[in-house]
């Protein structure tokens, strides 16, 4: 198998950040390579050189959003303190909402869509990580070093309180009248809040 080139490499990237853009814009059926090629300021073969389909660049962006989101999950360590593992994981999906916003809005809308392109992945690749991270959390509970509560829920709300910063920018746009940096501030500081107090077991 050849090796991939830098620049290979970097006009790959180059191709999936426009697909992004287009994507994020256009939806996948409104979209189209003669689009994406524009705004990756490349030609139309060059894409297809490296995509031979429009939804093999789909695929591949919407692939990307999960891994990059996975990735602080990944490093939830077992060995550290359940509270501050947890608030580091909602704190960088939270900072990952603020710095990439389309690439959440597409996820959402593929998913909303019944995830026709993805719903293999979310099975296969998705499944099994969230099994094992929703066991360490069972064990911080067991270990009584957590509120008794449901991992998974405990995910779906992380997931849901810090992606909706990006999926449903125009309404806080339209009811917060400070800056970005405020709001961000101010949604970090409740989500830590709520996350910390809740979290807390039960008094012995």
């Amino acid at each position: 198998m050849k090796k991939t080139t830098r620049i290979q490499t970097e006009n790959s990237q180059r191709v999936l950040d426009a697909a992004l853009e287009v994507f994020a814009a256009h939806g996948f059926r409104g979209a189209t390579v003669d689009q994406i090629a524009s705004t990756a300021g490349m030609s139309k073969a060059n894409i297809l050189y490296y995509f031979r389909r429009k939804q093999d660049m789909y695929v591949a962006v919407l692939t990307k959003t999960i891994e990059d989101w996975l990735t602080p999950l990944k490093t939830l360590n077992p060995a550290g303190d359940p509270h501050e593992e947890l608030w580091r994981y909602a704190q960088a999906k939270l900072q990952m909402s603020r710095d990439a916003p389309d690439a959440s809005k597409l996820f959402a809308n593929e998913v909303i869509s019944g995830a026709p392109m993805i719903g293999a992945y979310l099975q296969n690749d998705l499944r099994p990580l969230v099994v094992h991270k929703c066991t360490i959390i069972q064990r911080w509970i067991d270990r009584g070093l957590l509120a008794p509560i449901d991992p998974l829920h405990l995910l779906f709300f992380i997931w849901s309180t810090t992606q909706h910063y990006a999926d449903f920018m125009p309404q806080i746009d339209a009811l917060y009248d400070h800056s970005e940096d405020k709001l961000f501030s101010d949604a970090e500081s409740t989500l830590k809040q709520l996350l910390i107090t809740g979290l807390q077991p039960p008094a012995r």
